[in-house]
């Protein structure tokens, strides 16, 4: 049976900060705690310049933030090619912005990036944060699953 495969991609600067297996670890879990099917979740950990260019071209919003997620899926069914399997989406990181989050909310850098690793993933699995009873769900979905990382 197929699994699921998380390629990480960091940018140069922030390689000695975030750990690829780390982050591919707390993509997994999320996965499998969403009872997600086999699929692949690519993750970027880049600077606030990338993600503001992203986000100006895809969202129409010329500022930076802290976590942008592209889904491959867009509602279907996760198909993937004979052998492999369907890719998710990717979930992309600034780290510069996740870095001065962590600041203001008097938390690290690795659980700020943890917190938006698994917001940006369960974005790509259809949730939303729009209204006020998506966000509440939302939300606590984060909660439960920052508590079971925070476990392993």
């Amino acid at each position: 049976m197929p699994e699921h495969v998380v390629p990480i991609a960091i940018a140069q600067p922030f390689v000695k900060a975030v750990g690829d297996e780390w982050l591919a670890t707390i993509a997994l879990r999320v996965l499998e705690e969403e009872d997600t099917p086999p699929c692949e979740l690519s993750v970027t950990v880049t600077d606030d310049e990338t993600v503001r260019g992203l986000n100006r071209e895809y969202a129409g919003e010329d500022e930076v933030t802290d976590v942008l997620s592209f889904s491959q899926q867009e509602g279907e069914e996760l198909v993937g090619p004979p052998g492999g399997v369907p890719a998710l989406g990717e979930v992309v990181i600034a780290y510069p912005q996740a870095a001065r989050q962590a600041e203001e909310e008097s938390r690290s850098v690795e659980e700020e990036v943890t917190r938006l690793l698994i917001h940006g993933t369960l974005h790509l699995l259809g949730y939303d944060h729009a209204e006020p009873g998506e966000e509440r769900r939302m939300r606590g979905r984060e909660e439960e699953l920052l508590e079971v990382i925070s476990e392993v």
